[in-house]
């Protein structure tokens, strides 16, 4: 007796398509926290030249409110609800800090003078 496969069955479709959606939905949720990571990455970036600006400005002796609005204003443009700041500890080590709104819920800054609720970068200088 010789039998004839004729076509796929209902069945077999079904997986084939369910395997498919899994991985599109696999390939999308892989894309979408590369992208998250990327955006954290490039606001990290931004942080850190802002705050060396600072600590190499304040460490030239030059007058240190022009030099932190500047740098303010900076922060502002190019990062969510940035802010910069400078302070001072008692064993003579100054510390310029740049700070925005944490949307990605990352650990928080470790700077006890931050705002809480943000990720910033602490940059610690000598004079």
């Amino acid at each position: 007796m010789k039998r004839t496969q004729r076509g796929n069955s209902l069945l077999d479709v079904m997986v084939a398509l369910s395997l498919a959606a899994v991985s599109a939905l696999g390939v999308v949720a892989v894309q979408s926290t590369l992208a998250r990571h990327e955006r954290i990455a490039l606001l990290r970036e931004r942080a850190t030249f802002i705050a060396d600006s600072v600590a190499e400005g304040v460490r030239s002796d030059a007058d240190r409110g022009a030099i932190v609005s500047l740098w303010q204003s900076r922060a502002a443009l190019t990062l969510p609800a940035g802010e910069v700041a400078v302070f001072d500890r008692a064993d003579g080590v100054r510390v310029a800090a740049v700070s925005w709104r944490a949307e990605d819920r990352s650990e928080p800054c470790p700077e006890p003078q931050a705002r809480p609720l943000t990720s910033c970068i602490a940059v610690a200088f000598a004079r």
